[in-house]
């Protein structure tokens, strides 16, 4: 993936990938739970 003149790639190649997408969904769930329990 390229952004401008650099070139992105993930750590850990496909796995380190994998991680960061499961890692990433796994905030945006906790997130999500977290301000449910804090706006009632």
């Amino acid at each position: 993936m390229r952004i401008g003149n650099t070139e992105v790639r993930p750590l850990g190649g496909a796995w380190g990938c994998l991680a960061m997408i499961a890692v990433s969904l796994l905030l945006s769930l906790f997130c999500t739970i977290g301000l449910n329990l804090i706006a009632r």
